[in-house]
């Protein structure tokens, strides 16, 4: 199963309703890395750095769980309710692949 179509035929996946609260969160996260090269630049203490550089790890992996979240219940649940059993097996591989993948760079 593949998203949903828009109007102008781009697919639309179960994150697009929450978007823009996405991108805001992102774009914080990227003034925090800013923020962290700013003190690597001016040589702040090791520790200092390590914790902002843990905030950010840790606000990454709140967006990759909303995203993930969305992905089981519009992605998953969709190819599930579909019928078709390949696209339902194909959307569950990819589920466990990328909790694979998300567990083991932690």
């Amino acid at each position: 199963m593949t998203a949903a179509a828009t109007p102008s035929g781009a697919p639309t996946y179960g994150y697009t309703a929450d978007k823009e609260a996405l991108t805001r969160r992102l774009h914080r996260i990227e003034g925090q890395v800013r923020g962290i090269e700013r003190m690597v630049n001016d040589e702040r203490y090791c520790i200092d750095i390590i914790t902002q550089i843990s905030a950010i790890t840790t606000a990454l992996e709140s967006v990759a769980f909303k995203i993930l979240d969305q992905h089981v219940n519009h992605c998953v649940a969709g190819a599930l309710a579909s019928g078709d059993e390949a696209v339902a097996t194909e959307k569950s591989r990819e589920l466990l692949e990328a909790v694979h993948r998300f567990t083991h760079s932690r």
